[in-house]
């Protein structure tokens, strides 16, 4: 273990397999001069992908951690609070936009709309990324959220608001499926975790959407309080709630496209058979950072033909088939990608759920959470301040030996399940807020990791498509939760119950994932 945690890169002989499929091993020398096991090293059914991705691995190891990736960090981050921002943002001027319009349509609608728009960008962002490349998205999905946010803040009503939601969520859903991917793809080995600490910026989002909301729904003048008297002049808040955050986000856009070139990723261009280009990237950083760099375009072309990639036809249903294909090449990957999407739905399901029924519930038991709009807000802010801290404690588990990915998920899972039921006794509003801060805290252990681990599992060549699927079963879960919510009974104990034994489930199974990405390099 070197100083700062992270695991000391062991020299490993590079693995490669014969007709019959059997691994054997290659010389140090045709594998570069950094050498680390693979995460899906024994996993891929192209064998000259696989010899590629070793030494473009072995590439991004020599050249280390370097003030690019510092940049990308911050930028890749914003994406993350973008997509927290958002999916607050509907829930936070729904009730005051609903008064304004009459009161008339379905209550829940900015909750379909918002996880319909987010559901759709992460299919079509996740396949987009795999078939143009993940630049192009990267750079347009958060341009589209801002310009849509800020065109909702003017909607004249409730069915046309539900739409620019809708396109909010189309760019938000598919840039938190680009972070990872992006970020993961030009990571050293021993910085992966960085990937489970950027979560963090989950946290910030949440708590720029609390802050904001605090600032212009608490006002009188711009807040009314009832539907007859309710109109736009009287009613700005929530307005204003969408104008501040869209232009937030219009900035974090404009700083994408000028503080960095965004390059295309190294293990996009394998895929794409680019072996040149990829040289190119690694010469043009190590030369502007002064680190050493022995990749040649010799020694990628040695490796072979990459086959496994992409179709004939770029723009074809086919092409869509190879990248699914691709996720279930073999039983332990197939095995892997199938769990990863069932947690995904699962935390889906149970979060959304939980605070849908909570309130309900604990007015049917009693609890005295009577609290001034300045207090809510207050303690809106509050928890999810607290879901900043929880990525970063994520970020230094998952980097120890003994925990790793898979039992820092497990640890947060079982944390928050058991606040989630302890939640059930709250009686008062000073333990309310702290119950909620505790939550956010611990459920943010579960999901930082969850969003990390599942870019450094899957195969490179398919993994936007892989992770957009994954991000959709928590989406689609996300709708049900809405749907649920409206045709259930509020004050049973059930659904309280439900969602504990959830993240209980969800803990279990992240125990049992069939790979551990810690001291491994994603492929």
């Amino acid at each position: 273990m070197n100083t700062n945690g992270s695991p000391k890169l062991q020299a490993q002989p590079a693995e490669d397999k014969d007709a019959e499929g059997n691994i054997s091993e290659r010389s140090s020398a045709d594998a570069g001069s950094v050498k680390i096991k693979d995460v899906l090293a024994q996993q891929d059914l192209d064998p000259a992908l696989s010899r590629k991705m070793h030494l473009v691995n072995n590439a991004i190891d020599e050249l280390g951690w370097t003030p690019y990736h510092t940049k990308l960090f911050f930028l890749n981050g914003f994406g993350y609070a973008v997509d927290s921002l958002i999916l607050l943002l509907q829930s936070v001027v729904a009730a005051p936009a609903f008064r304004e319009f009459g009161e008339v349509g379905y209550d829940k609608g900015l909750t379909i709309a918002v996880y319909t728009g987010m559901l759709v960008g992460a299919l079509f962002w996740g396949f987009g990324a795999d078939i143009i490349g993940r630049r192009y998205a990267f750079n347009i999905s958060l341009i589209i959220c801002s310009v849509a946010c800020i065109i909702a803040g003017g909607m004249p009503t409730w069915a046309s608001l539900g739409v620019m939601i809708a396109f909010i969520g189309f760019g938000g859903g598919g840039n938190l499926v680009l972070d990872t991917t992006v970020f993961l793809e030009f990571l050293p080995g021993d910085k992966q975790w960085t990937v489970t600490l950027l979560a963090a910026w989950w946290g910030f989002g949440q708590a720029i959407t609390g802050f904001v909301a605090w600032g212009f729904l608490v006002p009188e003048e711009w807040n009314c309080v009832s539907v007859d008297t309710c109109t736009k002049e009287n009613n700005m808040g929530w307005r204003y709630v969408m104008f501040t955050s869209g232009a937030l986000v219009f900035i974090m856009s404009v700083l994408r496209l000028t503080v960095i070139r965004l390059k295309e990723t190294p293990k996009y261009l394998l895929g794409n058979g680019e072996d040149a280009k990829v040289v190119q990237t690694f010469t043009e950083l190590s030369a502007k950072y002064n680190r050493p760099c022995t990749l040649t375009l010799e020694k990628l072309e040695a490796c072979g033909v990459v086959t496994s990639a992409h179709s004939k036809n770029r723009f074809s249903f086919g092409e869509t088939l190879v990248h699914l294909r691709g996720l279930f090449v073999t039983r332990k990957v197939a095995l892997s990608t199938v769990m990863i999407w069932l947690s995904w739905a699962m935390v889906g399901l149970a979060y959304p759920l939980f605070y849908v029924f909570l309130p309900a519930y604990l007015s049917s038991r009693g609890a005295a959470l009577d609290v001034s709009t300045f207090d809510s807000w207050r303690n809106y802010a509050l928890t999810n301040v607290s879901g900043i801290f929880g990525p970063v404690l994520a970020g230094w588990m998952c980097n120890l030996p003994i925990l790793g990915r898979r039992y820092t998920m497990l640890i947060g899972a079982l944390m928050t399940a058991a606040f989630f039921f302890a939640y059930t006794s709250v009686r008062t509003a000073e333990q309310n807020v702290g119950f909620s801060c505790a939550i956010g805290f611990c459920l943010n252990v579960y999901y930082g990791t969850l969003y990390a681990y599942t870019a450094e599992v899957l195969p490179s060549a398919h993994r936007a498509t892989g992770n957009g699927i994954a991000v959709a079963c928590n989406r689609v879960m996300g709708i049900l939760s809405a749907v649920i919510a409206t045709v259930a009974d509020t004050s049973t104990t059930a659904p309280i119950y439900i969602c504990g034994a959830l993240l209980v489930a969800m803990g279990m199974v992240a125990a049992v994932f069939p790979f551990e990405p810690y001291g491994r390099r994603s492929s």
